[in-house]
C-alpha cells in the first residue's frame, strides 16, 4: 500500500463528502480510492469512517486522524511548490474563481496585460457568484467581495482594495421623480433591490452622529448586480451599489449619485473590502503570489475606480 497515495484518498474523501466524488477529483476509480480507504483502516486496526448509503461520516478516530494529517500532506505539497516554484519565473496553469460581474469589469481588461508578463503561466478563470469552494473546486485563488464569514478561518486572506457603497439614479429619473435630499425621503421612491445579503430592503446610513435606517421597496429585485445597474441606467429607478459597478457610469453622468454626505451602511456585515483567498499548501506558490501582487499593483492604495 502507498501510504501518502492512501492519506489523500482518505482526506478527498472527507472533503468531497462521498468516495464517487472523490474518485472523480482524483481521476481514479471509485474501487481504487475505495481500497485504499480499506486499506488505510487495516494498517491503523482502526475504522475512520462511518459508512451508509447515504452519507460518509468521521468516526471520532477518523477526525482526530484527519485533522493531523491534512496538515502533514498541505506540509508536504508546500515542500513539492518550494522545488518546483524555487525560480524566478512563474509557470504552469493558475485557477482563478471570482464574481461575474467583477470580473467583466476589472479582470478581463487586464488578463492578457498579466499573460505578456508572465508568458509562462496559463490562467484558468472561473467566473460565478455563487460562492467558489477552493478544494471543490480545485482553485488556487478565489476573489471575494464583502464581508468574509468563519469558513475562511482556515484560508490565507490578502485584502487588494477597498471600495464604497453609492445611492444613484439616472438624470431621467430625477427630472420625473425629484432629488431625495434626506435618507428617509428614499422611503417615497422606488429603489431597486439587491437580494444577496440579508436585510436587502434596510438602507442604513451614517452622518456624523446622526444614523439613518431605511426600508425601501420597489419594483425590481434581483441577485445580479448588473441587471440592476441596467435597470437603472434606463431610468427605472435609484440602487444602492458598489462604486467598482457604477464609477465609470457617473464620471459619464449617466449616473448622479446622491446623499453623498452621509457614510453609506457604516457599521454593519457589509465589508467593503475586497479579497484574494487561498489554501495554506499554495502560501509558496510563485503563480499565486505573482498574480496577487500583480491585482495589488493595478488596483492601487487608491482604486482608480473611487468616485469623487
Amino acid at each position: 500500500m502507498d501510504q501518502f497515495a492512501a492519506m489523500r484518498a482518505f482526506v478527498k474523501v472527507v472533503e468531497m463528502g462521498g468516495f464517487s466524488e472523490a474518485a472523480r477529483q482524483l481521476e481514479l476509480a471509485v474501487s481504487s480510492v475505495t481500497r485504499q480507504v480499506n486499506s488505510l483502516e487495516a494498517m491503523l486496526n482502526t475504522q475512520l469512517l462511518n459508512r451508509s448509503t447515504r452519507s460518509i461520516t468521521l468516526t471520532p478516530q477518523g477526525r482526530n486522524y484527519y485533522n493531523r494529517i491534512v496538515r502533514i500532506l498541505q506540509d508536504v505539497e508546500e515542500a513539492n511548490l518550494c522545488v518546483m516554484e524555487g525560480e524566478d519565473t512563474p509557470r504552469g496553469v493558475l485557477k482563478v474563481g471570482m464574481p461575474v460581474a467583477f470580473g467583466r469589469l476589472h479582470i478581463a481588461p487586464i488578463v492578457s496585460t498579466f499573460l505578456i508578463q508572465y508568458p509562462e503561466v496559463k490562467l484558468d478563470l472561473h467566473l460565478s457568484d455563487g460562492l467558489s469552494n477552493l478544494v471543490e473546486e480545485e482553485l488556487d485563488v478565489v476573489i471575494r467581495i464583502g464581508n468574509l464569514d468563519r469558513s475562511h478561518a482556515n484560508l490565507i486572506v490578502r485584502k487588494l482594495v477597498s471600495y464604497s457603497r453609492l445611492v444613484c439614479a439616472s438624470p431621467n429619473y430625477f427630472q420625473q421623480h425629484g432629488k431625495p435630499q434626506h435618507p428617509n425621503d428614499l422611503a417615497h421612491h422606488n429603489c431597486l433591490l439587491f437580494a444577496y445579503f440579508t436585510n436587502y430592503n434596510i438602507w442604513r446610513f451614517q452622518r456624523d452622529t446622526e444614523i439613518c435606517e431605511v426600508k425601501v421597496s420597489g419594483s425590481l429585485v434581483a441577485n445580479n448586480s448588473e441587471i440592476l445597474r441596467q435597470a437603472c441606467l434606463d431610468g427605472a429607478g435609484v440602487i444602492l451599489m458598489p462604486t467598482w459597478l457604477i464609477s465609470e457610469d457617473i464620471r459619464a453622468g449617466r449616473l448622479q449619485a446622491m446623499l453623498t454626505d452621509f457614510q453609506v451602511h457604516p457599521q454593519t456585515e457589509m465589508d467593503t473590502g475586497i479579497y484574494a483567498l487561498y489554501l495554506p499548501n499554495r502560501r509558496y506558490s510563485l503563480r499565486v503570489k505573482t498574480f496577487i501582487d500583480f491585482l495589488l499593483q493595478k488596483f492601487g492604495d487608491l482604486p482608480y475606480w473611487k468616485s469623487k
